[in-house]
């Protein structure tokens, strides 16, 4: 039996147990434009896919459990241009966004770096390829 071939990812579901105030950090803090807004399902563009949050629990695969308390479930990695990045953190900081990692260069990955987390824990990663 011959599969297609995945050629994209479409979009990423976070699973939320702060909702608002999740959604709110993708919209006013990171910016990203929304595409839908229910209230057990929000959506915002990033590029050609979508970033999707949904309440933790039962879903269409089951039922998600509960979420460990302190571990990340996920980390999102989004590129911007390199002077961005201190910018960014200037406005993270700005919003009381703790940050985890100052700006530092990954030299064997050709990337300058800001890590932090949104309210539900998941590591978010900002970089710059340089």
């Amino acid at each position: 039996m011959t599969v297609a071939p995945i050629t994209n990812l479409d979009y990423v579901i976070l699973l939320c147990g702060r909702l608002a105030d999740t959604r709110s950090f993708y919209l006013e803090t990171m910016r990203f434009p929304m595409e839908m807004d229910r209230p057990e399902w929000v959506s915002f563009r990033v590029g050609s896919g979508l970033l999707t949050l949904r309440p933790r629990g039962r879903g269409l695969a089951g039922d998600d459990g509960p979420a460990v308390a302190g571990s990340a479930a996920v980390q999102l990695a989004f590129r911007v241009p390199p002077p961005a990045i201190d910018d960014w953190r200037a406005a993270l900081v700005a919003k009381g966004v703790p940050i985890l990692s100052p700006p530092k260069e990954l030299a064997g990955w050709r990337h300058r770096t800001l890590f932090f987390r949104d309210p539900e824990g998941n590591i978010v990663e900002l970089y710059a390829e340089i």
